[in-house]
């Protein structure tokens, strides 16, 4: 099925002529959850050494070295905790709200605006095969990246169908998911790049606004990525890659 750039866009734009400040909360949202509004930083100046009368050089070394090296230690421990939770939260957290996320633009799109959406995945029967299908996905695209740069590149663009997928039907499966996201994406990976960098204009003037317009750009990036779904599914469905009983598309 033919679809252009143009054509996606314009109605990603009707979609967010009535709906726009729920899906900018949506995507602000989910931005957060992610990592991808920076936080703050704070940086420690140096402190000045300190020497105490009657204890020789020696020993001051020793013990400096000692507490130095606890609180290298330390320090190792306290980032590989913080690095699991961090894991943990993106993939029992961010991964399932990503997919809500998926599903609310994708229902916009078909005029169903609902923001339950975005608590779809958390409801019972639903959460474990979402963790575990997205869980596989990016385990997948994490083993591609290990290859190289392009072929990673190339697999994030082949299941970047996913997240939709178990949107409509969170029990279709890990592999199937991932399976008909790569079926689907045939043909299609180099144009949905193109569509991609048709963005960077609308990101980089966001960026003048000390990166804060970048906020308001993702709903039309979201709502376009949905409109592209709906046109490969209808043409999956067409091909005979999935039926409407699996996609839970009421013909």
């Amino acid at each position: 099925m033919y679809w252009t750039r143009k054509e996606l866009k314009t109605r990603a734009k009707d979609v967010l002529r009535t709906t726009y400040w729920k899906a900018f909360l949506v995507s602000l949202v989910l931005a957060v959850l992610s990592g991808g509004v920076s936080s703050c930083s704070f940086n420690s100046s140096g402190g000045k050494s300190l020497s105490v009368p009657g204890i020789t050089e020696s020993w001051s070394d020793v013990a400096e070295s000692s507490v130095l090296a606890m609180v290298i230690i330390g320090f190792i421990v306290l980032a590989l905790i913080i690095g699991l939770l961090s894991i943990a939260f993106q993939i029992f957290v961010v991964a399932p709200f990503e997919v809500g996320v998926k599903q609310y633009f994708k229902q916009a799109a078909q005029s169903d605006v609902n923001m339950n959406y975005l608590i779809y995945s958390f409801s019972k029967g639903n959460y474990l095969a979402v963790v575990k299908a997205m869980l596989w996905k990016n385990f997948l695209t994490f083993l591609w990246y290990l290859l190289l740069i392009i072929p990673g590149i190339v697999k994030t663009y082949a299941y970047e169908m996913v997240p939709y997928l178990l949107g409509d039907n969170p029990q279709i499966g890990t592999k199937r998911a991932v399976q008909l996201s790569n079926q689907m994406m045939k043909g299609h990976k180099w144009k949905m790049f193109v569509l991609d960098v048709s963005f960077i204009g609308w990101y980089l003037l966001g960026m003048l606004a000390l990166g804060i317009g970048v906020l308001f750009v993702m709903p039309y990036y979201n709502a376009t990525k949905a409109e592209l779904y709906l046109v490969l599914r209808q043409q999956a469905l067409h091909d005979g890659l999935a039926t409407d009983k699996e996609l839970n598309v009421v013909v």
